[in-house]
C-alpha cells in the first residue's frame, strides 16, 4: 500500500488517486464471509471477477450477485443485478465502491490465487 506520512485529508486524498497502477489493487479489498474467514485464516481479500458479493451499503443493500467487473482505475466493482434506472428509463451498471460489499464465495478458478489462501490458512 502507498506509505502515506501526512494526516491531512487532501494529501491522503492525492496518494490514493494518483497511486501507482501495480498498487492500486491493495485499495480493491473487500472483507470475507464469516466461514471464508475461519477457513482461510483472513479478514479480507482483493475482490476479482467471478467472486459472489453481498452489498452492505446503498441502495442496493442486501443484493448478493457476481462481481461482473474490477475497474481498477476508478477503484470500482460492478455487480451483477446492482443497477440505476437512467431518466429515459434504461437501466445502467451502478458502481460499487469495494468497502460496501462483502465476500461470500470465492472464484478460484486461478490455481495461483488458490495456492495464495492455502500458505496462510
Amino acid at each position: 500500500m502507498v506509505r502515506i506520512l501526512s494526516k491531512q485529508p487532501r494529501k491522503q486524498r492525492k496518494a490514493r488517486y494518483s497511486a501507482p497502477n501495480h498498487m492500486r489493487g491493495k485499495f480493491l479489498s473487500s472483507m470475507l464471509d464469516k466461514p471464508l474467514r475461519e477457513m482461510y485464516k483472513r479478514r479480507s481479500l482483493r475482490v476479482v471477477k467471478g467472486d459472489t458479493v453481498k452489498v452492505l451499503r446503498g441502495d442496493s443493500k442486501g443484493h448478493e450477485g457476481v462481481v461482473d467487473e474490477v475497474n481498477t482505475r476508478s477503484l470500482t466493482l460492478v455487480v451483477h443485478g446492482v443497477s440505476a434506472t437512467k431518466s429515459d428509463g434504461t437501466e445502467v451498471p451502478r458502481p460499487v465502491d469495494p468497502s460496501n460489499v462483502k465476500v461470500t464465495k470465492l472464484n478460484l478458478e486461478d490455481p495461483r490465487r488458490e495456492e495464495r489462501l492455502e500458505v496462510k490458512a
